[in-house]
């Protein structure tokens, strides 16, 4: 995997990394289950939800890699650009610019 100059490079290479739907689908549940878990620990007053929103968002994805995808999740090599990429293609889904 080669080094990425901006996360603007980056993107094009994670949508490849995404081109099974049932695995975008993955991703998609698993930032739901996540932003959920994110509340919850808000309204309970209990950071430990919060590990539970990061094993969800990463238990759905890789998931979707390790099954369906057959290829090694971004996070291992980029975890940064990949947090991110995840939200933007979650917005990129919700908008209908990628198809669910």
């Amino acid at each position: 995997m080669s080094r990425f100059a901006s996360f603007r490079e980056f993107y094009p290479f994670y949508l490849n990394e995404h081109s099974n739907r049932t695995s975008r689908r993955l991703h998609f549940i698993g930032s739901c289950g996540a932003l959920l878990l994110v509340a919850w620990a808000i309204v309970d007053g209990n950071a430990w939800w919060l590990l539970g929103a990061l094993v969800c968002g990463y238990a759905f994805a890789w998931i979707g890699h390790f099954f369906f995808e057959k290829n090694k999740p971004a996070t291992f090599k980029h975890p940064f650009y990949s947090f991110a990429g995840d939200w933007v293609m979650f917005r990129d889904i919700v908008t209908g610019r990628i198809p669910f």
